[in-house]
């Protein structure tokens, strides 16, 4: 039957992969009640929700919601990426907020549910407060935020249209600011593919925000050792000028 899917897009195969589909549910579901009947009371009760979980597996559709893509993560989502090389991303989705000087992160959060980017602010900027016991003044954001200016006393900007009437000089600083926002996509690659945040070996929704809060916490840790290293450097590089100088000296 699995083979029979195997080429369940082909024109020819349509029909063949359909009942293929029927009879592995079928198997399925037969399989289940072998099982609650070979179990006790006690067994069946504790795996009561395993049952149920398998349940909702099968009986579920493709235009389905809330579906189940995991039976070990069962809280994994479908994302839509809107992007031609990934139009999905499976997984939880996680919200990470930069200062706009020096590129540290600040927060760092994930969120249970799939929920708009423009209702992922509140709880991004509680993690903020937490870390540096203050709020900003001005969120520097994409279009995906849009639909609010303001959460609380904390500003929104997007990207939009100037006036036909701006100078020169405002423009310039809209693109300067936006430009710094967009330096947060190579932070997010960085994140992924160099701190193990692109696939989460840690279990449960607790094991996704922690993957999430040590992937970033490694890259701010790095970004501190690098720029102690270069600051050592320095200090190396004077003290060896004092030293060769002195030596030149003294060889006169």
């Amino acid at each position: 039957m699995r083979l029979k899917l195997r080429f369940a897009h082909h024109p020819k195969k349509k029909k063949e992969a359909r009942q293929a589909l029927k009879k592995l549910r079928s198997f399925a579901h037969k399989l289940i009640r072998q099982l609650k009947s070979s179990m006790n009371e006690e067994q069946n009760s504790l795996y009561a929700e395993k049952f149920i979980l398998f349940r909702r597996v099968l009986e579920q559709k493709r235009q389905d919601s809330n579906k189940i893509y995991s039976l070990h993560e069962p809280d994994v989502y479908c994302m839509a990426k809107g992007k031609e090389n990934k139009t999905y991303e499976f997984g939880c989705k996680a919200s990470i907020a930069l200062t706009k000087s020096t590129g540290i992160i600040v927060a760092a959060t994930t969120f249970e549910k799939n929920t708009n980017d423009l209702y992922t602010i509140e709880q991004t900027l509680e993690q903020i407060n937490y870390t540096t016991d203050k709020l900003p003044e001005e969120l520097i954001c994409d279009r995906g935020y849009r639909g609010k200016t303001k959460v609380g006393d904390c500003r929104i900007s997007i990207p939009k249209p100037l006036a036909k009437s701006a100078t020169r000089y405002q423009k310039q600083k809209v693109r300067l600011k936006f430009r710094r926002r967009a330096s947060i996509e190579p932070v997010i690659g960085h994140l992924k593919y160099q701190h193990r945040m692109a696939r989460n070996f840690l279990k449960g929704k607790l094991g996704d925000f922690m993957n999430c809060v040590l992937a970033a916490a490694g890259f701010n840790l790095k970004k501190m050792l690098r720029k102690l290293a270069s600051s050592l450097n320095c200090q190396l590089k004077v003290v060896l000028w004092y030293f060769f100088a002195l030596t030149k000296k003294a060889a006169f």
